[in-house]
């Protein structure tokens, strides 16, 4: 679980979002004023010196997804327990209203990792939604133009 959170993170470093979640900015909005609130939002100038860097990926997909992103936005949810739990299941439903599509889930014991797309063959937004182990809740945003194939076959050498 932890290697594929690591490879979605590490394939999400660029970027800014042009067609954002309703519902993930609404979450954002509802605990940015939370003093124990960890958020991470890359895009605009920080993702054209990314670029600049010209780093090469070992995976050619990779590279594509990271060069096709505009905007990360990261964070975690400050609450625990019931509470949280109750806020990630509102965020899935939301999502679903949004038409999104549930592209990729992955679970066990007590951990999940779900992916959300948004539109068909080309992707303007991706959600990442995890549980991890310590009932921590991550929500991951990237934004830009994706190739649906491309997501697909990076999703599966995921392992």
């Amino acid at each position: 679980m932890k290697r594929l959170l690591l490879g979605m993170i590490f394939l999400t470093s660029s970027h800014y979002l042009l067609a954002q979640s309703k519902s993930v900015e609404s979450l954002y909005q509802k605990h940015k004023s939370n003093p124990d609130f960890f958020h991470l939002d890359l895009g605009g100038s920080f993702m054209n010196f990314a670029k600049s860097l010209d780093v090469k990926l070992d995976n050619g997909h990779a590279e594509s997804i990271s060069n096709s992103m505009e905007r990360l936005k990261m964070f975690k949810l400050p609450v625990n327990g019931e509470q949280a739990n109750s806020e990630f299941n509102s965020l899935k439903k939301s999502l679903e209203k949004e038409k999104f599509d549930l592209m990729m889930e992955a679970s066990e014991k007590n951990s999940s990792f779900m992916v959300y797309t948004k539109g068909s063959k080309r992707i303007s937004d991706v959600v990442v939604l995890v549980k991890d182990k310590s009932e921590d809740f991550l929500v991951i945003e990237l934004q830009g133009d994706f190739d649906s194939e491309t997501l697909a076959e990076v999703g599966n050498n995921i392992k």
